[in-house]
């Protein structure tokens, strides 16, 4: 039996942060950016948009017909290389703004962070300031306790809500999802991926919150790789702060700068406001933590502090390790340029593939069972299966041919043209005949696809291999 006194526990018990409101020009981007993407991610879905085929939705990841649908960009199976680079554009983005100036995608863009900030919003209307939540969660439960804290939950939960729900709108036609949705006659995904999403905000930005970024997110634990002396990080400037007898609060003889600096007192007042409006509820006087994500709040009211004493701003700020240590931070090495240099040559090519996408796609495949047919007459016979694709908003009248193969017939069935619909995906059959020539096992030859009243650029031309008999090749 294990002595209690030697009992060591296995988790830390997490400690509430409590953040007070603040007011300054990162408060005020960080609203600004809160309600740019809110504003995007919940009237997006809604957003008509005019095309001739599919939903006329600006945005809709429709997977039934295989298409999502970006504005005018339609993106088909076979282009999902864009996927691709697009995820590796990300990456190469994340690590020359990391490389650059440091967690700021955490502290402004992330979904984390956006939905953790309107929840507290939200907590902050309702309960009040940062001592009235403290005292309110002190306080026994009583009728007003019972109806802040359910109030609270009941608008976290209708947030959690509206986010899921407002995901699910992306992958159907929004309006008649909506009304499928609240009459429950929509299909089971659409519930399960609701129900998931509305469970996970609301635990994650209501619940769990600085444990999310502290030790959920892998990107606060590798983060570290992709610093360097000359990465802009919010820091404390000790030497200034300090002085050489510590800090002091603003007392009589200690209220001028320079009457501080006779007295050998540092700028800092021990007032405490950057760390009340810490998300993560960190001091960030003992130096960089992994737990800071740059938000930059405690530069707003260590700032709002210098202003009401007459103190220079910028005790704490953005700044690097080599601006501290008295050098000046280097924007241009060789890391930021090679990061710079690869993300715009991605760019540049995802784009490129983007605008000069072909409008009529094809390929060809071979009928491999049998590999080829000798028919009564002597003739060859392979098969083939040809896959047209139509990317254009109109119908395209189409016409296959077979060349640099002599005498060959092509077989289409009862076709002589084929109609693709606007976006319209069709597989045909077709069987080429050529007479026995030769002793080669195949032949090479193209197959043509010729759009009619269509410009000749949309021709498309595709490789194939004709196989005959040969001496160990038997059909």
């Amino acid at each position: 039996m294990v002595d209690p006194e030697f009992s060591v526990a296995l988790y830390q018990r997490r400690v509430p942060v409590y953040p007070r409101s603040v007011k300054g020009r990162f408060r005020t981007l960080k609203w600004a950016i809160l309600i740019l993407t809110y504003g995007i991610y919940f009237l997006l879905p809604w957003l008509r948009w005019e095309r001739a085929g599919g939903v006329g939705q600006a945005v809709l990841f429709d997977l039934s017909k295989r298409r999502f649908y970006l504005f005018d960009l339609v993106v088909h199976p076979q282009d999902i290389f864009w996927l691709a680079g697009l995820l590796v554009i990300a990456a190469l983005l994340l690590f020359f703004v990391t490389g650059v100036a440091g967690r700021v995608f955490c502290g402004y863009f992330c979904f984390q962070t956006l939905w953790t900030d309107f929840y507290m919003l939200i907590e902050r209307l309702v309960q009040g300031e940062r001592p009235a939540r403290i005292r309110l969660d002190k306080a026994p439960w009583g009728v007003q306790k019972l109806y802040r804290k359910g109030l609270t939950h009941l608008l976290w939960l209708l947030v959690a809500f509206g986010t899921g729900f407002t995901f699910v709108l992306y992958w159907a036609d929004a309006p008649q999802l909506a009304e499928e949705f609240f009459t429950g006659r929509a299909a089971f995904p659409a519930y399960a991926t609701t129900l998931f999403l509305t469970a996970s905000t609301y635990l994650l930005a209501g619940w769990a919150r600085e444990q999310v970024c502290t030790y959920m997110c892998p990107y606060a634990r590798f983060q570290s790789a992709m610093f360097d002396r000359d990465t802009l990080i919010v820091a404390y400037d000790a030497q200034r702060g300090e002085g050489r007898r510590g800090r002091a609060k603003p007392m009589r003889g200690l209220k001028a700068h320079e009457e501080r600096r006779q007295q050998g007192v540092g700028d800092c007042v021990d007032c405490g406001y950057c760390v009340q409006v810490c998300p993560a509820g960190i001091d960030i006087r003992n130096g960089l933590q992994i737990q800071c994500i740059s938000c930059a709040l405690c530069i707003d009211a260590c700032d709002a502090v210098m202003d009401t004493l007459g103190l220079p701003r910028g005790l704490i700020r953005y700044t690097s390790e080599r601006e501290q240590a008295g050098g000046k931070t280097r924007y241009f090495k060789p890391k930021t340029l090679g990061y710079g240099v690869v993300l715009t040559l991605a760019s540049v090519l995802l784009v490129t593939s983007v605008m000069t996408q072909a409008p009529l796609d094809a390929s060809v495949y071979q009928v491999r069972q049998p590999l080829y047919v000798q028919l009564s007459d002597g003739r060859i016979q392979n098969s083939y299966e040809i896959k047209l694709n139509n990317k254009t908003e109109r119908p395209l009248r189409i016409r296959l041919a077979v060349e640099g193969l002599p005498g060959a017939e092509l077989d289409l069935g009862h076709l002589e043209e084929v109609v693709l619909q606007p976006e319209q995906r069709l597989q045909v059959l077709a069987r080429v005949r050529a007479p026995m020539a030769g002793t080669s096992s195949s032949r090479a030859f193209r197959f043509t696809v010729k759009p009619l009243d269509a410009a000749a650029e949309m021709e498309v031309v595709q490789p194939a291999l004709f196989y005959l008999p040969s001496t160990g090749n038997k059909g």
